[in-house]
């Protein structure tokens, strides 16, 4: 009963910091999509390889292997600047620099609330993985599950996204989130099981859309 207890008192406690309702300003970005919908992305098939590969393969995949090893490491104020240097040195655009530390401290200024020595240890320019890792991993949150919600809140995001731009409906938004289960749950088991030398991206139409965001004159979103 007490272990049942703590599981789903965990499971909360990562669905409200993972929620899009939890305040660290997600909506506000695109992760370049919005540049993508300009330059021609326009149907739900072209939206699930963008996400798809997004996760495989893009910024998001190398999140993930940041969130574990903040993680793993959440103890560790060395391990945990590293970290941070690193995550912001992957970040490939002006835009996902800014994102990436701006949704890292919005986090960790709204998860404060759960008191843990953790916060302590997190230097102020966190980028959002990295934040997200070490807070669950204080609060004793299983890896692949911290990792599963993570990215599942990262392909929630671009289909929010994609519903404000006008290229999918809610509908075609929940079906794309249904058949990316599998992907989701395989690299969640493939990132609980990285090290940083497993970093990398190779989703080059995401990041080329997100540098060429920067320049665009009308836009919704801030990446």
């Amino acid at each position: 009963m007490v272990s049942g207890t703590t599981d789903l008192a965990a499971l909360l406690r990562l669905l409200t910091w993972l929620s899009p309702a939890f305040p660290v300003g997600a909506f506000a970005y695109s992760g370049g999509l919005e540049r993508a919908v300009h330059d021609g992305l326009r149907d739900a098939h072209a939206l699930e390889d963008w996400v798809s590969g997004l996760i495989a393969h893009g910024s998001a995949w190398n999140d993930a292997v940041l969130l574990a090893q903040a993680h793993a490491g959440f103890d560790d104020a060395n391990h945990l600047r590293d970290l941070a240097a690193l995550a912001v040195a992957l970040s490939g655009s002006r835009e996902r620099h800014a994102e990436t530390l701006a949704l890292g401290a919005a986090f960790i200024t709204a998860a404060s609330v759960w008191q843990h020595p953790v916060f302590a240890l997190l230097v102020p320019d966190t980028a959002y993985p990295v934040a997200v890792g070490a807070v669950a991993g204080a609060h004793g949150i299983g890896l692949e599950s911290t990792v599963a919600a993570y990215l599942h809140a990262v392909a929630s995001q671009q289909v929010s996204a994609a519903i404000r731009l006008g290229i999918s409906g809610q509908r075609a938004g929940v079906a794309l989130l249904a058949g990316l289960e599998t992907r989701i749950a395989d690299v969640a088991g493939r990132a609980a099981r990285s090290t940083l030398g497993d970093l990398g991206s190779a989703a080059i139409a995401t990041e080329i859309a997100a540098l060429r965001h920067e320049t665009q004159t009308t836009r919704l979103f801030r990446s």
